[in-house]
C-alpha cells in the first residue's frame, strides 16, 4: 500500500511491510533522549521498574541544559542524579556543562540524528530531527526509561497533513515567520496527533536551520512530528557529522493525507504570536510599537549560528534601548565559539546585550531571565503560555531573531523594515 514518509519510518522500524494510519506498532529505536529535568524522573522509573541494564549505552543520549549552569541546589541534585545513572551504565552521549549546549540544536551538531531513524525524547522538541528526514518525537519520562531498556516504544501511527511550500522567503523573513503562520492558520491542535510533512519546490530554498525552526515548533500546531524530505540540503549536512549508514525515504506518490496546506514564501511578512498562545498571530505590522521590557535571542527554536548573524547584523552599532534587558543565547559550544570567532560576540556586548553561555533558562522560566508582573518580552522561544517565562502576570512575544533584535533597539515590537536598509 501507498504509505507517507513518516509510515514508511515506522513500517521500517516495526519490521512491517506496510502500515496504516491507527495502527499500534512496537518500534526500534535508534536514539533514546532525555535531558536535566526528565531524565530523573525517568531515572526512578527505570530503578522502580526493576531494570538493570540499558539496551544499547551508545543510543542513549543525556544532556544537562533546562537549569545549567545549576541555578539553585535543586537543580544541582537533578543534574547530580542524571550523571551518577550515565556513570553506572557507560552512556556515551553524555552532555555536561561545558560540553552540552540545547538538546535540539547538539544532537543535530553532533551527528547523533540521521535521516531514516527512529528517535524519542522526553522533551516536546524532539521533533525538531525531522527536519533531517528523521522521525522523532516527544515522550513522557516512563515511555524515556522503557525506550533505555529495552530500546523499542509503541507508537500509534499517524494521520498526515501535507504542507507544499512554493517560492522564496523575502529578505528578514525567516523559518520562524513560516511555522508562526502555518500554526496561525492551523491552531495549536489543528495538526493534533498528525504529521506535518512538509514538501514542495520551496523547500529547497530554506536553509536547515530554517527547517530545523519549523520541524521544532511542529507540536504547537499538535503535531505528533515535522518532516522534511531528504535533498542535497541534508545530505551535504548529515554527511559532515553522522559517520554511519542511513536510509533516506520518499513518501509514495499516490500517498494518503488527511488535508494539504499551501504556502507561498515569497508572500510572507514578519509574524509574530501574541500572548498566550503560539496560534495567537498578527504579522509585524498589525501589533507594531507595543512596549517590551526584555528581549530573548536563542533557544532550541534560533539559537543557531545563522540566527545570532541576523541579530548581529541588526545589532551593529546600535545600542540596545533604555529600560530594555536583551539576552542573547548560543544554542551551543560550538556556537559560541563561531560568535567568538566572527565578532558577533563583541557585537552583542558593544550593544548592551547580555551573552550566555548555552542554556534552555529564560524558555521555561528557569533562570537567565524570568520576568517579574506585567513585563512583557519579546523571545524567539517557542511558547508563550501564561506564566511560561516567570510571572503568570507577565506576557512573552514570539518572534523570529530578525524582529527580536530590531525590537531590543527601539524598546517596542519593532519589523527589521522599520531601521534604516541602509545599515543592515
Amino acid at each position: 500500500m501507498s504509505m507517507t514518509m513518516t509510515q514508511k519510518i515506522l513500517a521500517a522500524h516495526a519490521g512491517l511491510e506496510s502500515v496504516h494510519a491507527g495502527d499500534l506498532i512496537e518500534a526500534k529505536l535508534d536514539l533514546v533522549l532525555g535531558n536535566d529535568v526528565t531524565t530523573p524522573v525517568a531515572i526512578d522509573a527505570f530503578d522502580s521498574a526493576g531494570f538493570t541494564k540499558v539496551f544499547d549505552p551508545e543510543k542513549i543520549a543525556i544532556v544537562l541544559d533546562h537549569y545549567t549552569p545549576c541555578k539553585d541546589i535543586q537543580s544541582a541534585q537533578l543534574c547530580k542524579k542524571a550523571r551518577e545513572f550515565a556513570r553506572r551504565f557507560g552512556i556515551t552521549h553524555f552532555y555536561d556543562t561545558g560540553q552540552a549546549g540545547i538538546e535540539h540544536a547538539l544532537l543535530p551538531e553532533q551527528g547523533l540524528a540521521a535521516p531514516g531513524e527512529c528517535i524519542i525524547g522526553a522533551d516536546s522538541h524532539t521533533c525538531t530531527y525531522g527536519a533531517l528526514g528523521a522521525f522523532s518525537t516527544g515522550v513522557g519520562s516512563t515511555d524515556m526509561a522503557a525506550g533505555m531498556a529495552s530500546g523499542e516504544n509503541w507508537f500509534r501511527v499517524p494521520d498526515a497533513i501535507r504542507v507544499v511550500l512554493t517560492g522564496k522567503l523575502p529578505p528578514y523573513v525567516s523559518g520562524k515567520d513560516v511555522i508562526l503562520h502555518l500554526i496561525g492558520r492551523t491552531g495549536v491542535d489543528g495538526a493534533l496527533y498528525r504529521s506535518l510533512e512538509f514538501t514542495g519546490p520551496g523547500v529547497a530554498s530554506l536553509s536547515m536551520d530554517d527547517r530545523f525552526t519549523i520541524a521544532n515548533m511542529a507540536i504547537e500546531a499538535g503535531a505528533k512530528n515535522g518532516i522534511f524530505p531528504v535533498d542535497d540540503a541534508v545530505r551535504e549536512y548529515v554527511s559532515a557529522r553522522a559517520g554511519r549508514p542511513w536510509t533516506a525515504y520518499e513518501a509514495d506518490p499516490d500517498a494518503e493525507y488527511e488535508r494539504e496546506i499551501r504556502i507561498d514564501l515569497g508572500s510572507l511578512a514578519p509574524t509574530v504570536a501574541l500572548p498566550h498562545l503560539p496560534d495567537n498571530t498578527r504579522t509585524i505590522d498589525e501589533v507594531r510599537g507595543m512596549r517590551i521590557d526584555q528581549v530573548v535571542i536563542g533557544s532550541c527554536t534560533n539559537g543557531r549560528i545563522t540566527d545570532l548573524r541576523m541579530a548581529a547584523k541588526i545589532l551593529k552599532g546600535r545600542k540596545v534601548a533604555d529600560g530594555v534587558r536583551c539576552i542573547v543565547i548560543p544554542a551551543t559550544q560550538q556556537i559560541s565559539l563561531q560568535c567568538l570567532k566572527e565578532g558577533l560576540a563583541e557585537i552583542f556586548l558593544n550593544a548592551g546585550c547580555v551573552f550566555s553561555t548555552p542554556t534552555c533558562g529564560p524558555c521555561l522560566g528557569g533562570h537567565m531571565g524570568c520576568l517579574a508582573k506585567g513585563e512583557r518580552a519579546v523571545s524567539t522561544t517557542n511558547r508563550n503560555f501564561v506564566g511560561r517565562m516567570g510571572h503568570r502576570e507577565s506576557e512573552v512575544i514570539l518572534a523570529s531573531p530578525a524582529v527580536a533584535a530590531a525590537s531590543a533597539v527601539t524598546g517596542v515590537l519593532t519589523s527589521p523594515y522599520d531601521l534604516q536598509e541602509g545599515d543592515l
